[in-house]
C-alpha cells in the first residue's frame, strides 16, 4: 500500500478496522442551494443514510415526504414505498444525465442516484483509497487556513461510480482529511470544493460529521459563497 495511503487510513482508525464492518448508517440533516435548484428543496433534507462497505450500494430512508425507500447501485436505482412494495426504477442511470447542466432540475430516480454515490463515496472515504483498481498519486502541497495540507490526485477505476473519475483529497499532518474536491460530472461538470469537519469516533473509526461544499474556482480556491450542500450527521452506526 502507498504510505501516504496508509498514514491516511491509520489516522481513521485502520484498514483492519474498517473491514470488520459491513453497513454504515447515520442520521443525516442536509441543506444548500443545490436542493432546490434541483427541483428538490426537502426531499432529503431529513432523512436517514446506510451504505454498504464492501460493494457500491446506498439506501435513503424517508425519501421524501410520502416516507419512500431508496435504493442505488451503479447500474440501477429505484424507489420502494414505506411497506416495501416497488415503485419505480431506472437501469442504467448514469446516462439519464446527458446533456445536464448545473441549473437541470432532476426527477425522484435522478436524486437517489446523486445521494447514492454521494453518501457511498463520502462515507467510504478515505478507505476507498485502498480499493483495488485505484490509482493514487502525490500532488503539492496546499496552504488554506493558514496551514499546509497535502494532497493526493485519486483516479477511479470504471467499475466506481462516484462524482468524476479524477478526485483530490486534502489532509493535514495527523492524517485526517480536510477537503475533498471533485467534479460532478452529471450536474455539466460542476466543480466542488468539499471541507470536512467535526470528527467523532465510532466504533474505533474517526467520521467527520460535518460536511460543507462549495464552487471550486479554476485556479484551485474554493468560493466563500453560496454553500452549495450542507450535510450534517447524527447517530452513525457500524455494524
Amino acid at each position: 500500500m502507498n504510505p501516504l495511503v496508509s498514514k491516511i487510513t491509520e489516522a481513521h482508525g485502520g484498514l483492519a478496522r474498517w473491514k470488520e464492518f459491513s453497513l454504515l448508517k447515520a442520521r443525516l440533516v442536509q441543506g444548500g442551494a443545490l436542493w432546490t435548484l434541483k427541483g428538490q428543496p426537502t426531499t432529503l433534507s431529513e432523512t436517514s443514510v446506510t451504505v454498504d462497505l464492501v460493494r457500491e450500494w446506498a439506501s435513503h430512508s424517508p425519501f421524501g415526504p410520502e416516507a419512500k425507500i431508496s435504493s442505488f447501485e451503479p447500474g440501477r436505482v429505484a424507489l420502494r414505498d414505506a411497506q416495501g412494495n416497488a415503485l419505480e426504477e431506472l437501469r442504467s442511470p448514469r446516462s439519464s444525465f446527458a446533456g445536464h447542466t448545473l441549473e437541470t432540475p432532476w426527477n425522484e430516480l435522478q436524486l437517489a442516484y446523486f445521494a447514492g454515490i454521494a453518501m457511498w463515496t463520502y462515507l467510504n472515504m478515505p478507505f476507498l483509497l485502498a480499493h483495488e483498481g485505484v490509482v493514487i498519486d502525490e500532488l503539492p502541497d496546499w496552504s488554506e487556513k493558514g496551514e499546509t495540507w497535502h494532497r493526493l490526485r485519486i483516479t477511479f477505476p470504471t467499475d466506481i461510480a462516484t462524482h468524476s473519475t479524477v478526485q483530490t483529497i486534502y489532509f493535514g499532518d495527523d492524517g485526517l482529511l480536510k477537503r475533498h474536491d471533485y467534479d460532478v460530472e452529471i450536474a455539466g461538470n460542476t466543480p466542488g470544493a468539499h471541507y470536512i469537519d467535526g470528527y467523532i469516533q465510532v466504533q474505533g473509526i474517526k467520521i467527520p460529521t460535518s460536511r460543507r461544499i462549495f464552487p471550486r474556482q479554476p485556479d484551485g480556491q474554493s468560493m466563500a459563497e453560496p454553500l452549495v450542500v450542507s450535510i450534517d450527521l447524527y447517530d452513525i452506526e457500524l455494524s
